[in-house]
């Protein structure tokens, strides 16, 4: 695999800067609140991206289960595969995100990516993570984000890739 088109999920989350705790009482709002807060690509307009977000988020929630949510936008937002980036925050207090398990949201992880292909890899990933029943327990308690980048790190670097 041609790890510059398809980079690992530790490789996106370093890139998407500190892991962060952000108000917000309804998800629009917290993605709003995110979205003013992170570091984007010079290219990506934020309020455009804001209201890509919030698009995808109005036609099917992005609540995965488990406390966790995925939002992205529907379509790239970027082209540069070297602009990917997977940001993970925190809600202040736990969102009803309209999660299909009726659980309400502690952490969320937006993914941007520059292609459906490598938004599906990034995706794959997470799940992967978002299955394990540690990984969800770091995310709960809100475990550092040396402890949480070890385990991303540590487990890829023992898949057979």
């Amino acid at each position: 695999m041609d790890k510059t088109t398809e980079p690992g999920l530790i490789e996106l989350v370093k890139r998407g800067g500190d892991f962060r705790t952000i108000p917000g009482a309804s998800s629009q709002e917290y993605l709003t609140n995110l979205l003013k807060t992170i570091e984007l690509p010079p290219k990506v307009n934020r309020k455009a991206l804001l209201s890509a977000v919030l698009e995808r988020e109005a036609l099917m929630t992005t609540a995965v289960g488990n406390g966790i949510a995925l939002p992205h936008p529907r379509n790239p937002v970027i082209t540069d595969p070297a602009e990917q980036f997977v940001c993970i925050s925190f809600p202040e207090q736990e969102l009803n995100w309209e999660a299909l398990d009726g659980k309400p949201v502690h952490t969320v992880i937006l993914i941007i990516s520059a292609s459906p292909k490598m938004h599906l890899h990034t995706i794959s990933r997470i799940n992967f993570f978002c299955q394990q029943e540690s990984f969800r327990m770091q995310l709960r308690s809100r475990a550092s984000a040396a402890e949480i980048l070890k385990t991303i790190e540590e487990t890829e670097r023992n898949w057979s890739v």
